[in-house]
């Protein structure tokens, strides 16, 4: 073979349609594009415009709430777990990561991780990392003598504070307002008696 044998193989690449070519080529005139119009016109972007009028995505109701902080993870039983051991697809003598999971060709998809679910058994001593297991499972693992690390710790609740009833509010400011007018008191009281005490000494 020379360097001006080499070429595609036939149909990989396909010509562009070329328009504005005369009527007889199919696509003169209007080029493919319909007649006249806004529509026929380059750099128009009409996303769900219906003419001035409520366009359907906000006359129809809204319902329901998509999470955006919300994780997917691939779900992996136990049984399936067991099932992949007994065929040599993992080796339970290392310890057994999402990775070799994947490369196993047991979980496809893992967006966010992997999650282990407690259904059907398992019989086999392992040591398992994840992203995420229910309860059962880890006492099922470390009841066989394993070990399980689950890689994404739980979320920790914020603490609030108490709502404060208003009738508590008026206690509280009750009690910080009640020294105050003992003070004021004790001061009337001085003042009364500076003032028998110079009109004594007149």
């Amino acid at each position: 073979m020379r360097l001006n044998e080499l070429r595609d193989n036939p149909n990989a690449r396909k010509t562009r349609t070329r328009v504005g070519r005369g009527i007889g080529s199919g696509k003169g005139k209007t080029a493919g594009r319909g007649h006249k119009g806004q529509k026929s016109r380059s750099g128009v972007a009409i996303k769900g415009f219906e003419g001035g009028q409520m366009p359907i995505h906000m006359r129809l109701p809204k319902r329901g709430f998509n999470n955006f902080t919300r994780k997917e993870f691939a779900e992996l039983t136990l049984g399936n777990l067991q099932n992949a051991i007994k065929k040599g697809l993992i080796d339970v003598s290392k310890p057994i990561t999402e990775k070799e999971i994947n490369e196993a060709g047991i979980v496809k998809k893992s967006k966010d991780g992997i999650k282990l679910l407690n259904k059907g058994e398992i019989q086999e001593k392992i040591e398992i990392s994840l992203s995420k297991a229910t309860k059962s499972c880890v006492k099922i693992i470390e009841s066989l003598g394993g070990k399980i690390e689950v890689l994404e710790q739980p979320k920790v609740k914020r603490v609030r504070k108490k709502n404060i009833l208003p009738i508590e509010k008026k206690e509280i400011k009750a009690e910080t307002e009640s020294p105050s007018q003992d003070n004021k008191e004790i001061k009337n009281k001085e003042v009364a008696e500076s003032s028998t005490q110079e009109t004594a000494d007149k």
